[in-house]
């Protein structure tokens, strides 16, 4: 699998290319906002053509460059059934105070509903790209939260890294750390169960891609992560 993987402008979230190969088709995975120069360069210099918007959740810092994409590309936008209302206006969700201060950071956020979205629902395998991703609904963070399994590693792995699968987690799990359950439409104990029944029933050999900071395994975080401990 060719993976490429770099922050967005906005609260430095992961904006991840998957494909089967190097000028192929590629899933644009969580394309928050401003990364219009990274992602162009990207598509250059691996001659990769957008086929599908794929959103690990409806908050805004993973979809605010959907519109432009889902337009200029003419692609579909995957979201799970239970966030898709958020595609209406994910700035409508945000509280007063959050939404002032992304105005200020980032200046007025313009969104339009994209036209073609599909949604998913727990346990469905999407066929993008010629990748296979299966769905795990993990509410918690949102209505929607949802983790992608692909049974494959990027081709950038060492062949000994003794991983087998990739999981993109958005905010569900992080290095070290939880997505935060405080903002409309989290739950805290919604968040304890997709960590209890989701996360950690999820193989120690997963290279998970989280929807911010760096990357882990599940492994290293049924060890290591304090937010999991009480749940093993």
């Amino acid at each position: 699998m060719f993976l490429i993987g770099f922050p967005a402008d906005m609260l430095a979230t992961n904006c991840f290319l998957l494909a089967r190969a190097p000028g192929e088709d590629c899933v644009v995975v969580d394309p928050g906002g401003g990364i219009d120069g990274r992602l162009n360069e990207a598509l250059r210099t691996h001659r990769l053509t957008p086929s599908a918007l794929l959103l690990t959740h409806g908050h805004l810092d993973h979809a605010a460059s959907v519109p432009q994409l889902a337009e200029t590309y003419d692609v579909p936008t995957y979201i799970h059934v239970d966030d898709e209302y958020r595609l209406t206006d994910p700035m409508e969700q945000l509280g007063p105070e959050f939404r002032a201060m992304l105005e200020m950071q980032y200046g007025d956020i313009a969104w339009t509903r994209p036209g073609d979205v599909v949604t998913y629902g727990d346990g469905d395998t999407l066929s993008l790209a010629g990748l296979d991703l299966t769905i795990a609904h993990a509410p918690g963070h949102t209505e929607g939260s949802a983790l992608f399994t692909v049974e494959d590693l990027p081709d950038a792995m060492p062949e000994d890294s003794g991983l087998s699968r990739t999981i993109l987690a958005g905010d569900v799990l992080f290095s070290g750390g939880i997505g935060r359950t405080d903002l409309y439409g989290g739950d805290d104990a919604a968040m304890q169960a997709s960590l209890r029944d989701v996360v950690l029933s999820m193989p120690d050999d997963s290279l998970v891609l989280p929807g911010h900071g760096p990357a882990t395994t599940i492994g290293r975080e049924r060890a290591t992560n304090p937010f999991l401990a009480h749940l093993a």
